[in-house]
């Protein structure tokens, strides 16, 4: 059993490109089993990974860890180091995790035709193969079908060291992790249980926090009403006892204020006061003291429309190859404007082969349709933020709107050479809706954006009239967007020199898969 201790004691950390600190004085100790990291898009979920497994160094501060640091990224383009051998190896541990996790032992030569699902599976594999003291793993059910990840969370559950894992799937965070540290940048804070509790526990500390500062603003309030009274009596007071105005020969109001000066009576009122001011700058000095989170506002609406035509797409059916002795076999497909589709399927299934062989046969201007890939490549997200650079500053302001409502910081968002996937994936979905589109394609649109944001772009796809196309895993997405199925079964055969097939049809309520015996 891995043994060891991991702790961030005051660290700092800094980009070069950045003129705000992502941790500032940052200390945690992470205990054995698996820690969710909760943050929005962009807030140093990855970067703490990377300062963990020491692909990153702090400005400041020290790290305690074991020897034997694992870290899965969230990109999938290359095969992860020791794939080869891990594919080849018959040990116990690799026999097991092959057969849990489905990892045919081609996979190495055929990486580039694994969908994105197969290449994380395989990713975590060999990382779960290494038994490490410490495994970081960021964003493990990107792309990944249900049934892998059943596989994948009872392979997580067997991890005895410590665990880091950055997810937006909730249900994994909630049967997997023990704690879940949220970060809120330039600090964090580990809270108890999985991600809903940690979640609730969060919420009810900020509704304290708020009810304690109204009450302390309050208290201010009365304590300087109270102020101002005082004031008005010592002001009275000081004028009781001048002897300016009075009469030269008034010698019985003169030894009043005499008496009174002598035995401390006249200055009473300033004392009061006195008193009352030092009540107010500690009231004050209490509500300084009473920190809440800052109620970013939430929520966007997506300007499409419908297109004044008949169809968007009509495709004549037939076949497409697959890379790799597969077949994809398909009858005639037609989108409507209104349409609302879900393209479903197993990992590896074809359907973004499908989506490619769409996009083509698309016959109306390229600007009237928003694409976002499943994996968006480097290049792309540097292109999409040299496009947001070039825009007229109305323009500019629009989609920094929408980047903002969608839960990212556009600060941050700007003042980073590269900013995080779900970043991009904000800035690019902006991007394609200041457009009005017509039909709006998706690639598992969820992937890499926070829990916030994928509730914003539900409710954002929910009242948008243009024509959905979405493919995604994620069932209670597309129960609540889509009225179509395009489901992919296996038709006959073994993996290699298989035929896939595209069944259609509508639901009402409740979506019933077709069974496919293929491997996810």
């Amino acid at each position: 059993m891995p043994k060891g201790l991991l702790e961030l004691i005051d660290i700092t950390f800094l980009y070069d490109t950045s003129t705000a600190p992502v941790f500032e004085g940052l200390c945690v100790r992470f205990p054995r089993g698996w820690t969710g990291i909760i943050g929005a898009n962009g807030s140093g979920k990855t970067t703490l990974l990377r300062l963990v497994c020491g692909e990153l160094a702090a400005a400041r501060g020290r790290l305690i860890s074991p020897d034997r640091v694992v870290y899965c990224q969230q990109r999938t383009d290359d095969p992860p180091a020791d794939f080869e051998m891990f594919a080849r190896a018959d040990d116990h541990a690799a026999c097991m995790l092959h057969g849990q996790l489905s990892i045919d032992a081609d996979w190495p030569k055929r990486w580039e035709t694994l969908s994105h699902g197969e290449r994380k599976r395989a990713q975590i594999a060999v990382a779960l193969w290494q038994q490490p003291a410490v495994l970081a793993i960021d964003e493990p059910t990107n792309h990944i079908d249900a049934d892998a990840r059943q596989q994948l969370s009872k392979a997580l559950t067997a991890f005895r060291g410590i665990g880091l894992l950055v997810s937006h799937d909730r249900e994994l965070l909630d049967s997997l992790c023990r704690h879940c540290l949220m970060i809120e940048p330039p600090g964090a804070t580990m809270r108890p249980g999985g991600y809903t509790q940690a979640h609730q526990q969060g919420q009810a500390e900020q509704t304290a926090a708020r009810d304690a500062r109204d009450r302390a603003r309050r208290e201010v309030t009365r304590l300087k009403r109270e102020q101002a009274k005082r004031r008005q009596a010592a002001d009275q007071a000081n004028k009781k006892r001048s002897k300016r105005g009075l009469a030269l020969k008034d010698h019985d109001a003169r030894f009043k204020i005499n008496q009174a000066r002598v035995t401390g009576k006249d200055g009473q009122a300033g004392r009061v006061l006195n008193q009352m001011g030092g009540r107010v700058q500690q009231a004050r000095d209490r509500l300084a003291g009473i920190h809440t989170k800052r109620e970013q506002r939430m929520g966007i609406a997506i300007g499409g429309e419908q297109a004044r035509r008949d169809f968007l797409l009509r495709l004549p059916s037939g076949t497409l190859g697959m890379g790799d002795d597969r077949v994809l076999e398909f009858p005639d497909l037609a989108i409507e404007p209104s349409d609302r589709i879900a393209l479903i399927g197993p990992n590896g299934g074809g359907k973004s082969t499908l989506v490619r062989h769409i996009r083509a046969a698309l016959t109306f201007p390229d600007e009237k349709v928003v694409y976002l890939a499943q994996e968006i490549e480097r290049a792309e997200g540097r292109e999409a933020m040299r496009q947001l650079g070039s825009l007229s500053r109305r323009e500019y302001g629009d989609i920094i709107s929408t980047v903002s409502r969608l839960g990212s910081d556009p600060a941050r968002v700007m003042d980073t050479k590269e900013p995080s996937p779900g970043e991009v994936r904000k800035v690019m979905l902006a991007l394609g809706m200041a457009r009005t589109p017509h039909l709006i394609i998706m690639d598992e649109p969820t992937n890499h954006l926070d829990l916030p944001s994928i509730e914003c772009l539900e409710v954002a796809l929910e009242t948008c009239p243009s024509a959905l196309l979405l493919v995604s895993h994620d069932m209670r997405f597309l129960d609540r967007l889509t009225r179509t199925r395009w489901i992919l079964e296996r038709l006959v055969g073994d993996r290699q020199g298989s035929v896939v097939r595209v069944a259609t049809g509508s639901v009402n309520g409740q979506v019933g898969i077709a069974e496919s015996d293929e491997k996810a």
